[in-house]
């Protein structure tokens, strides 16, 4: 997956801060977009509407479950891009609207425009939250997750797309699918349910799980 966003996004302070702000959340949606438009040649109108009730319903049900950052901060930063790219997807602010007509495909970049041809408010979407991703964990850890080869693969697109579409929940076992995390199919969107956070209360005292929690 081609992530030319995820080098301008590093290059903004305190980025997992600004990110759960509207302004800053609106803006760098909206550079995303443009620069998949640059890179691609597609065209997409954004909603601003539906784009600001994407965020609000983000915050709200992140919010409702921050409390596991403190069990496994670097999972939990997943999980919450997960989330937004769960209301994306059920918001979908974005159209694409030059009907694919000026699209940019090279050799190098074929594999990821077939992806963007195929679904490409989808690949917004989780291009911007991949990127996001890998820009927040490097600067607070000094290094970024693998993208997994399945990123690539327009199979694992479909079904992405297929399953998404009629739960946007499963948004977020994509995600981590693409990061090569083990998905939680069942309760993708409840933290508690993911591995990362299980090992972590596992391998803590009761008494601290319970404090934590």
């Amino acid at each position: 997956m081609d992530l030319p966003f995820r080098h301008e996004l590093a290059l903004m302070p305190d980025l997992r801060h600004r990110l759960r702000q509207l302004r800053w959340f609106r803006a760098t949606f909206r550079s995303s977009a443009r620069v998949v438009s640059e890179t691609f040649g597609v065209r997409f109108e954004i909603d601003e509407a539906k784009l600001t009730r994407a965020f609000l319903d983000w915050i709200e049900v992140m919010e409702a479950q921050k409390r596991f950052a403190a069990v496994d901060r670097a999972d939990f930063i997943v999980f919450a891009a997960g989330l937004v790219l769960r209301e994306l997807i059920r918001q979908a602010p974005a159209r694409e609207a030059s009907g694919l007509k000026e699209m940019v495909e090279t050799e190098a970049n074929a594999g990821t425009a077939e992806i963007v041809r195929f679904w490409p408010e989808g690949f917004l979407y989780t291009n911007y939250c991949v990127s996001a991703i890998l820009a927040v964990h490097e600067q607070e850890f000094g290094n970024a997750p693998s993208i997994d080869k399945c990123a690539d693969d327009l199979r694992t697109w479909w079904s992405y797309r297929e399953n998404a579409s009629e739960m946007p929940a499963y948004a977020v076992a994509f995600l981590d699918r693409f990061l090569g995390a083990e998905p939680n199919w069942i309760t993708p969107d409840r933290a508690q349910s993911r591995q990362a956070m299980q090992r972590a209360l596992g391998s803590s005292p009761v008494s601290e799980a319970l404090r934590q929690l």
